[in-house]
């Protein structure tokens, strides 16, 4: 299969990035690609609920699934580990990059279909019903679909770059490889149960090694001091798995005399 799309696809996404007018400090993008007929997919109706829309459901002619994750900097999740309530720096991170995703979103559909290729989009946030919290396209599971990453126990997909930041999906209409998923977990926790930084750090209890209450989770982020400024939450995402440099030592596959010259473990006790 002809992966020169993919590779346009990449470049463009890592361009725009570098040349955003923002003031949070982003890392390099990760991308992924998932074939829209892959079987995994028919399982969400079970896993996230009958209302999940399939790829072929936004685009009948759909082939390719394409998910972009944007990391966020160390400094942002440092900032946010230093402040009880949600921090301005977290907050900004969290409007700037949905913001960017659009731009970055629509820019590519519109060079997609320079090249004759069909695509539609899903906004990066706020597609679900309030009332009952489900949404009819999870961009996290299509980032687990394309190989981003794994679920944690905190319900978020951690990424080889870690789980702070913003992904989005888009659904297009060429066939591009679909990135081979990873084997392992990327969740301490799931893998070895040595953390649960995520549950200690959920200010209400919303999330317990049991699972996620969403509704508390949400009553708690609608309760906020001052709504226009605190926007998201992220403290079940500023722990050990929050960036990621070098997944090697994250996961503890060196030594320790080694993982201390870098090691994501130490920073995170030391930040």
């Amino acid at each position: 299969m002809d992966n020169s799309l993919g590779n346009k696809i990449i470049e463009l996404i890592q361009q725009r990035v570098v040349a955003a007018a923002v003031k949070t400090p982003l890392r390099s993008p990760l991308v992924g690609f998932a074939s829209a007929h892959d079987p995994i997919l028919e399982t969400l109706k079970t896993e996230v609920g009958p209302h999940h829309l399939h790829p072929t459901d936004l685009l009948p002619e759909a082939q390719t699934i394409v998910v972009f994750f944007l990391p966020f900097g160390r400094e942002v999740v440092k900032a946010s580990r230093q402040w009880a309530y949600v921090e301005p720096v977290w907050s900004r991170a969290y409007v700037e990059t949905n913001r960017l995703i659009e731009t970055i979103s629509t820019e590519l559909k519109q060079q997609l279909a320079a090249w004759g290729v069909k695509a539609v989009e899903q906004k990066p946030t706020d597609n679900f019903n309030p009332s009952d919290l489900t949404a009819v396209w999870s961009h996290k599971s299509m980032a687990y679909v394309a190989g981003l990453g794994r679920f944690g126990l905190h319900k978020m997909l951690i990424t080889a770059a870690g789980v702070a930041g913003r992904c989005c999906s888009m659904v297009i209409s060429a066939p591009i490889a679909p990135t081979r998923r990873p084997d392992e977990e990327y969740c301490l926790y799931l893998r070895n149960g040595t953390c649960q930084q995520c549950v200690h750090n959920c200010p209400v209890g919303a999330l317990t090694v049991d699972g996620l209450d969403k509704q508390r989770c949400w009553a708690h982020q609608k309760n906020k001091r001052d709504p226009d400024l605190e926007r998201g939450c992220g403290k079940c995402a500023i722990g050990p798995c929050a960036v990621i440099t070098d997944p090697d030592i994250y996961l503890g596959r060196v030594d320790s005399r080694q993982a201390k010259i870098i090691g994501a473990r130490i920073e995170y006790e030391n930040p």
